[in-house]
């Protein structure tokens, strides 16, 4: 529907959430009690949920009757802020359509002369701050909405960093624009790391929902331990349930990707028995790399695409091969990133 034709609607509405908008609230229940989220209708079936106390990421995600995330065993829960430690980063994954991983690590746990870090950073259990709240207006003709906040990483003595996160829309356009802004407050150089943990699910993941990317894999010395479905479809569809990924099993491939001339990169799903795919857009520049991870554990049926500052190799191996982005005092860094739904046709021919 197009919504942007105000002649559908005029004089037809008392209020925006008859056809969309933000809505707060808290959590009453389970192991996120008293956690703040923020639901986002877009007026199109794409609706979607932010964790306010999780970084303002987002965890479910549904188009319609169809859900295009994975929720992990644990769900939503409360943050963990002292959960940097080995992989206890784990423990509270929920998966979700939006982790965020780093914001000075993301990888495993490592060490160096600049100290230890758990898996994948300290951003997912911290909370957002509240800046503000732009609601759709109907009466003005302004469909556009938008939710912004902060999140600080930060120490007494240093590193300072703060992220700006600012996540937008139209009601009427199934897309979710996201737009994040990492500063270093302290006086000193911070190491910077930063990788969108993107994670689909049923049913929009099915056995043979295509992978759509362009670019080229880079080898590394895991690729041994890839299963045979791999080996055959180069990371280009999507499995069944499998064996081999009980426990800690997956397959992973970090991606070179390809950008056209405005410097883009595209690349995402698309189920063509639904007729069901979601598009991932994102700057080369600012994010040179793409990692898939597939886990095709039964009942933990999930597989991410990632785009990154690095692969996820940890800081410390980052800074040992010279690609550690140090920012210095006052620098800030800019990421932008655009989820889009297609359907029908469109979803069908979405390729690159």
């Amino acid at each position: 529907m197009n919504l942007g034709n105000s002649q559908i609607w005029k004089d037809k509405l008392s209020h925006v959430q008859q056809i969309g908008g933000i809505e707060t609230s808290i959590l009453d229940n389970g192991a996120a009690k008293g956690g703040r989220i923020a639901w986002v209708n877009t007026g199109t079936g794409l609706r979607y949920k932010l964790v306010m106390d999780r970084g303002m990421d987002i965890l479910d995600a549904f188009f319609n009757e169809n859900s295009l995330t994975w929720i992990s065993h644990a769900g939503l829960t409360a943050p963990q802020p002292f959960s940097n430690q080995g992989i206890d980063w784990l423990r509270t994954f929920g998966g979700g359509l939006l982790t965020t991983c780093g914001l000075s690590n993301a990888g495993p746990p490592n060490s160096d002369e600049g100290g230890a870090r758990g898996l994948h950073g300290n951003y997912s259990n911290t909370p957002a701050e509240l800046i503000s709240i732009k609601q759709p207006d109907i009466f003005s003709g302004d469909l556009s909405f938008e939710i912004v906040a902060k999140v600080r990483e930060t120490t007494t003595f240093g590193p300072s960093l703060e992220m700006h996160r600012s996540i937008s829309g139209t009601l009427g356009s199934a897309e979710i624009r996201i737009k994040d802004t990492v500063s270093n407050r302290g006086n000193a150089p911070s190491p910077h790391m930063l990788l969108y943990h993107i994670n689909c699910g049923w049913p929009l993941i099915d056995e043979g929902t295509r992978i759509v990317w362009k670019g080229e894999k880079k080898s590394k010395p895991t690729d041994a331990n890839n299963t045979e479905f791999n080996r055959q479809y180069e990371f280009t569809r999507c499995a069944t349930p499998m064996d081999a990924h009980a426990g800690f099993g997956e397959d992973v491939a970090f991606i070179d990707p390809k950008a056209d001339s405005q410097d883009q990169v595209v690349c995402g799903y698309a189920n063509d028995s639904l007729g069901l795919a979601l598009k991932i857009t994102f700057s080369k520049t600012q994010m040179p790399w793409l990692i898939n991870w597939q886990h095709w554990g039964k009942n933990e049926y999930v597989t991410a695409l990632e785009p990154a500052t690095h692969p996820p190799i940890g800081q410390a191996a980052a800074r040992e091969n010279g690609t550690l982005i140090l920012l210095e005092p006052g620098d800030s860094r800019t990421y932008d990133l655009l989820l889009e739904v297609l359907t029908g046709e469109k979803a069908k021919g979405f390729t690159i």
